[in-house]
């Protein structure tokens, strides 16, 4: 290797190494990373190289996909040495590992694994510009990271694009492998491979899904990642997820349904039966922008969506999630694979291979009604999802491994003997799943709440984050809404203003300060309360009166607010509420029981008129 560039890489590799690396005599093994998605496949497999001090990771980025984004962050926290690119392709490494057949993986030296970076080989995808064999041509052509002339121009005659990882087109250069070892998680891959490119069948290596396995090692921990998420007992999780490209949920390709479905989440379901959460692909995510989709999805976040984080949150989501509405993207496979209904929102089958798994689940899934009302549609999937019996076809569950929990110890068994030495004696672990920071559910949008009272002291409350119509159902309706709610003129008609705090934070000053200030700003609201506490909150009447609402943790205190107003509203005494205890119903969700308790204020005297705590001012 000669002296390079002066931005090569000089420790632990380079011309000099030898001087300066501290362990110079170790086996060299590169991690090649073609864009994010790819980069976190590799991810999953990186530990397993983990306590071995004969080994030496590096890192190197082709810079082939078009998804640049991200790409050097994520490398940087890694924490291993990132070669450029010129310098990897120089450098004779003992194993480099790609999750994509991006960039000139033919000009590396051997020996190259390369792993899928989704559920196997499904989609149909030209063959970009890499420096290898392109399609409908056998010669090379210079690397641009654009697609061919012969891919871009296909004519309806030339047929599909070829099977992304499983044609000639990606997989052979000049009529070779380009990869030494082509990773397959089931023999189902190795038959279309056989029939597509018999030439590289030699190659093909059964080792599983790392990241199924580290799917299916924290399905204990699924109550874990509901609460991490916030979800109560007797919500339902709907995970809303896209893979990319114009074609998918998220995409503007076909129908375009995302724009009226985002509002609908959470103006038609009701926020205490259904906690709504996007893991939006990486490309997605990356190629538009993290601060773009914020944008884009911000009144669904203000009416409660949570916007997962698309590397290290996704799965934990996915192990969470009643139902999924999706795409013919990988995480709806995995979803039918863990037996979680799944809804396609959007289901082209064009861009898949017709004989994939992943296409006959496309098929056969049910189809989502983007203009029909959602709740009907998500309890008729749930109504109807009965697991699938034994000996019927084959279905997600038994086709995304053959060798479920087996990925680890196969695929160290195949690495340490591409490298030439022995494995560690410890048994091949891949990291678990970690538990996602708390997220608590923080609706800004303004709530519309229909009550009902139902007998002495149970009262029932339906919550709808800012619904375009008055929500169906019998019952009063008023109007909750968020301190920080983006309208001011919706806060200024609000009934019930709420925020959530502690009862010791000195921005606020304490529930008794903060609620009093609240009433004497907002002249037409009836109650002001601040949530303090997983269970309970300190709620203020117009007529001054303090009280502390507190239950089990079990559901939003805002719906218990809701549920006071509703009692008050209708001519009753919280006197009586106080003796008796409240009960809450929050569709399956209740009955909650409320202790109600008077405080003393340290701001006593009425705030507005004499007849009734909800009265306002004249």
């Amino acid at each position: 290797m000669g002296e390079g560039r002066a931005d090569w890489v000089r420790v632990p590799v380079g011309a000099d190494s030898a001087r300066w690396a501290t362990r110079g005599r170790c086996k060299l093994v590169l991690f090649v990373v073609h864009n994010v998605t790819s980069a976190t496949r590799l991810l999953d497999v990186l530990p397993l190289f983990r306590d071995d001090l004969r080994v030496q990771l590096l890192a190197t980025w082709t810079g082939s996909s078009p998804f640049r984004a991200g790409v050097a962050e994520l490398l940087a926290e890694t924490g291993v040495p990132v070669l450029p690119w010129e310098q990897a392709l120089e450098l004779p490494v003992d194993l480099a590992i790609s999750a994509s057949f991006g960039g000139q993986l033919h000009a590396l030296s051997r020996k190259l694994t390369v792993l899928s970076h989704g559920v196997g080989y499904n989609k149909r995808l030209a063959t970009p510009d890499t420096g290898h064999r392109t399609p409908d041509t056998g010669h090379r052509t210079p690397d641009t990271g654009c697609p061919s002339p012969e891919a871009a121009n296909r004519t309806p005659g030339a047929g599909p694009p070829p099977v992304f990882g499983l044609s000639p087109d990606w997989l052979l250069a000049d009529g070779s492998p380009v990869a030494d070892a082509l990773v397959l998680s089931h023999p189902e891959q190795l038959e279309r491979l056989r029939a597509a490119c018999p030439e590289a069948v030699p190659t093909a290596v059964l080792a599983g899904d790392p990241c199924f396995d580290r799917i299916l090692a924290a399905l204990p921990y699924r109550e874990r990642f509901r609460r991490a998420l916030d979800v109560r007992p007797g919500q339902r999780l709907v995970l809303l997820n896209s893979t990319w490209n114009p074609d998918s949920l998220f995409g503007d390709g076909g129908e375009d349904i995302l724009p009226s479905l985002l509002p609908r989440l959470t103006a038609e379901l009701p926020a205490d039966e259904y906690r709504p959460v996007a893991v939006l692909h990486p490309n997605i995510w990356h190629g538009h922008g993290p601060g773009q989709i914020r944008v884009w999805l911000d009144r669904a976040r203000r009416g409660g969506l949570a916007l997962v984080d698309p590397l290290e949150g996704w799965r934990q989501a996915l192990i969470a999630a009643d139902v999924v509405i999706g795409d013919a993207g990988s995480v709806s496979y995995y979803a039918a694979a863990l037996g979680t209904p799944v809804l396609m929102g959007a289901a082209s089958p064009d861009g898949l291979d017709a004989r994939s798994p992943v296409a006959a689940f496309v098929r056969e899934a049910p189809r989502l009604s983007p203009y029909a009302p959602l709740r009907s549609q998500l309890d008729a999937l749930f109504d109807g999802a009965i697991p699938r019996q034994p000996g019927t076809l084959p279905g997600p569950a038994e086709l995304v491994s053959s060798v479920p929990g087996e990925a680890a110890t196969l695929l160290r068994r195949h690495f340490y003997g591409l490298i030439g030495i022995p494995e560690p004696e410890e048994p091949a672990l891949l990291d678990p799943l970690p538990l996602p920071p708390y997220e608590r559910v923080t609706r800004t949008a303004p709530m519309r709440v229909v009550t009902r009272l139902l007998g002495t002291g149970e009262i029932e409350v339906s919550r709808y984050a800012d619904p375009r119509s008055e929500p169906a159902g019998d019952g009063d309706a008023h109007t909750a809404v968020h301190e920080d709610t983006l309208d001011p003129d919706r806060r200024a008609l609000a009934d019930v203003i709420f925020r959530y705090g502690t009862a010791d934070d000195p921005r606020y000053g304490t529930p008794d300060e903060w609620t009093a200030e609240v009433l004497a700003r907002h002249p037409y609201c009836a109650l002001a309360a601040l949530v303090t506490d997983a269970g309970g909150c300190t709620v203020r009447t117009r007529t001054g009166t303090l009280l502390r609402l507190s239950g089990a943790p079990a559901a939003d205190p805002a719906a218990y607010v809701s549920a006071l107003y509703a009692w008050l509203a209708a001519g009753k005494a919280w006197e009586e509420l106080a003796a008796g205890g409240m009960s809450v119903r929050t569709g399956s969700g209740g009955p909650h029981q409320v202790s109600v308790t008077a405080v003393t204020p340290a701001h006593p005297g009425e705030l507005g008129g004499p007849n009734s705590p909800l009265t306002p001012p004249s």
